[in-house]
This record gives C-alpha cells, structure tokens and sequence, in this order.
C-alpha cells in the first residue's frame, strides 16, 4: 500500500502524461497553430487552455472546425492529425524536460512494484519518442492513448480502459478504490473521477482552486516521493 504525506493510501497509480510528467502543451499549441492558420483557422493560448488542453488530437480539430461552421471530412482529419504529428515530432527532438519529482516518483513506485499506468490523450507516437528520452519506456505497465479510445477526456473511457487493463495484468489484485490517477487539469479529474478512481492534482497547468473537484491537491509531485 502507497501512503502519501497526507494520509491518502492507493494501490495502484496512473499517470496523466502532458502536464504531467512534461510540459508539452505549448509544443502542442505551436503545431496546432502551424496546421490550422494556413486554413484560416486560429485559437489564442488562453483558448488552448481554457478549452483545448483536455482534448484529444481529433476532437481538438473538430472543435476548431465546429465554431467557424467549417465542415470536415474524415480523411481532411486524419490528414490534419497526420500533419500535427509530424510537426510535433520535430519539435521534440530538441529535448524535453520532466516536472520536477516525477521522475523520482516514477523511479520510486515501479521499483516497490507498484501496477503503474499512463493514460493520455495524446497519440502514442507523440509519447514513446519522450519516454524514451526520459529513459522511461518500460516502467508503465499499461499506456492507453488517444489511439485506444473514441472520446477523449473529461468522458471518463481513458481511464476506464486503463484501470480495466492494469488489474488484468496484475491477475485483479488491485480495486479501484485503491487506485489513483495523477492529474494536472479539470477535464482529467473529471474523467478520472467518473472511472471511480481517487485523483491527486499537481498545479503545474491550473491553480489550485480549479482543481477542486480532485481528492487532493499538490504543487508538486516532489512532495510525494
């Protein structure tokens, strides 16, 4: 059993990836805008934020689309989606860096055994190249993507599967009541919390008092090593 500074205990813990264990976002905003602009198509950062930031590739573009009345065909999306990965990808190899703690946390917890997973909305080819740079390719267990599911966050699908998939693995000798998802925005908590799953709120993209609705809140996951 996990015991936290605060007295919250857990058996299992599945991570949120952007925002997270790294600050992609703005990276993700910047390939957004390249793709979008040249379609006349445009959303401020504050949008991003406010908006797009729990969104999954293929339901931020459709929102954008949504609002203009612009319509858009599939193969225009997995196009679009296509073209915002590559760019993301370039933007990458310049390197990335972990939030302070996490990769202690990470160290800590697979080290003890614990079932560990990622859930994210992003595509699985935007996350392995980091994980690997971050030399945390094997430690999930489990990583669920925007790639596995039909909705992404707050619908609570992602961590549903997620759960689902990480007590398989550990032959079921988890709950999900003893399960908790470290989460970094409103719409994560939200689908977290309607998979039945405890959450702890790292401040890194909103302050505290936008993540109330979490089971606790910390300004940094280096208070939970």
């Amino acid at each position: 059993m996990i015991i936290f500074p605060n007295g919250i205990q857990a058996e299992a813990v599945i991570f949120d990836f952007d925002g997270v264990i790294v600050d992609t976002e703005p990276l993700h905003y910047a390939a957004f805008q390249r793709v979008l602009e040249p379609l006349g198509l445009h959303f401020t950062w504050q949008e991003y934020v406010e908006t797009y930031i729990g969104f999954d590739d293929r339901d931020a573009f459709k929102h954008a689309f949504s609002l203009t009345g612009a319509t858009l065909s599939h193969d225009q999306l997995h196009r679009l989606i296509e073209q915002k990965a590559a760019l993301f990808e370039k933007v990458i190899m310049s390197g990335v860096s972990p939030y302070p703690g996490v990769l202690d946390l990470i160290f800590y917890l697979h080290a003890h055994k614990y079932p560990l997973a990622l859930c994210s909305g992003a595509l699985r080819s935007d996350i392995d190249p980091i994980l690997a740079m971050l030399g945390i390719s094997d430690i999930f267990d489990i990583i669920v993507t925007a790639d596995d599911v039909a909705a992404s966050k707050p619908d609570p699908e992602c961590y549903q599967l997620a759960f689902q998939r990480l007590q398989a693995v550990h032959q079921y000798s988890f709950s999900i009541e003893t399960t908790i998802a470290i989460e970094d925005t409103p719409a994560g908590i939200s689908a977290a919390k309607g998979a039945g799953l405890m959450v702890c709120a790292v401040t890194n993209s909103y302050p505290a008092d936008r993540l109330g609705q979490a089971t606790f809140v910390t300004d940094s996951l280096a208070t939970l090593v």
